[in-house]
């Protein structure tokens, strides 16, 4: 109809009474009330690194996870593990034989002190940083190589939970009561300790106080290693965490050298507990603990007897300590099996499980 208004939203005619351009909007305005054009969308990166729970084994199965990333990180594992820290770590041993003195020429102190051909300060702050060296080359391979932070090496939480390692120091001095009580009861064993405590005194006292301050570092390195970064690789990479379990606790008594089977059995029966309890509970937690007090238990004993030298390079192991390995193991895990229970422990991650929560989609990387 002559002289009436546009309807809304429509272009008004052109001046003397032209068509307006084809198509043509005005700018601001869209049809229907559509929202002005907000640019090219960029994709979000989750929040959270796994699209649904992981039990700790699995956790590396991240949104960006590929095979050959637990196999190259396998072998920087090995290679960064035996080779490239022990030779960084080098200086730490020089200048320790150097202050300490001695006999005989110089190299061969250095390399005597390497072996563990004799035991001293220098040697025992060398191979305990060596292997607590450890725990930066598992978080290297976590942040850099797997794009997570270096706390879900520590649980499914992520992070250590304290109380309960605190918890788990008191249960593994439960397990290792029960397993001197079992000791004390078993036929001697020649090999034993023999003879009568002494306090440590002179360089002996000095190899002491660095086994105190580096000894659980020691352990807390092999944690990480072997039920750490080891355990989420071979579990992501087999996608079955008891295959993860018995490689990791294969290559954990095998890394200890030549040995007889019942100390080798020793050293897989705490693998094996330790492995299981991370499955089972979701983090290092209890198995730090039962490492670190075993260690320290362990070079107390050989220090004050003074045979710290002979613990080291322990081969055999008599058959009578399968049944002490038995009981303390098996007890430990009960208790920490119990423990956790009650606790309330969680035993895989947490992602958000609502399609289309915002939290799922945070754009910072995964934490």
């Amino acid at each position: 109809m002559s002289g009436s208004w546009p309807p809304p939203g429509a272009q008004p005619p052109a001046a003397g009474g032209q068509p307006p351009a084809y198509g043509q909007q005005p700018y601001g305005q869209q049809p229907y009330g559509q929202p002005p054009y907000a640019g090219p969308q960029v994709p979000q990166r989750p929040g959270h690194p796994h699209a649904e729970p992981r039990t700790y084994p699995l956790m590396l199965r991240t949104w960006t996870y590929a095979a050959w990333k637990p196999i190259l990180g396998i072998f920087v594992m090995a290679v960064g593990g035996l080779i490239v820290f022990p030779i960084l770590l080098l200086p730490v041993l020089v200048v320790g034989v150097a202050l300490e003195g001695g006999q005989g020429p110089f190299l061969q102190r250095v390399s005597d002190a390497a072996s563990l051909e004799s035991v001293t300060p220098s040697s025992m702050l060398y191979i305990n940083l060596a292997l607590a060296s450890l725990i930066v080359l598992a978080m290297l391979l976590v942040r850099f190589l797997h794009g997570l932070r270096p706390r879900w090496l520590a649980s499914v939480q992520p992070g250590i939970r304290w109380k309960f390692l605190l918890v788990c120091v008191g249960l593994s001095v439960v397990a290792l009561a029960a397993s001197l009580v079992t000791s004390a009861l078993l036929p001697q064993d020649p090999q034993e300790l023999s003879g009568s405590p002494a306090f440590p005194t002179g360089q002996l006292a000095v190899t002491a106080v660095v086994i105190l301050l580096t000894t659980p570092l020691q352990a807390i390195g092999e944690e990480y290693a072997f039920r750490g970064y080891l355990m989420q690789a071979f579990g992501s990479l087999f996608g079955n965490p008891w295959v993860a379990l018995v490689l990791t606790s294969l290559l954990f008594g095998l890394a200890h050298g030549t040995q007889n089977f019942p100390l080798f059995f020793d050293r897989f029966a705490f693998g094996m507990i330790a492995g299981a309890t991370v499955i089972l509970v979701g983090g290092l937690e209890a198995g730090i603990a039962l490492h670190v007090l075993n260690n320290l238990v362990a070079f107390g004993f050989a220090i004050a007897y003074d045979q710290l030298q002979g613990s080291l390079t322990v081969s055999e192991a008599s058959w009578w300590q399968l049944p002490v390995t038995v009981v303390q193991n098996g007890l430990y895990l009960v208790l920490v099996l119990l423990v956790a229970r009650r606790m309330g422990l969680r035993r895989t991650t947490a992602p958000p499980v609502a399609e289309g929560r915002q939290d799922a989609v945070a754009g910072a990387p995964a934490s």
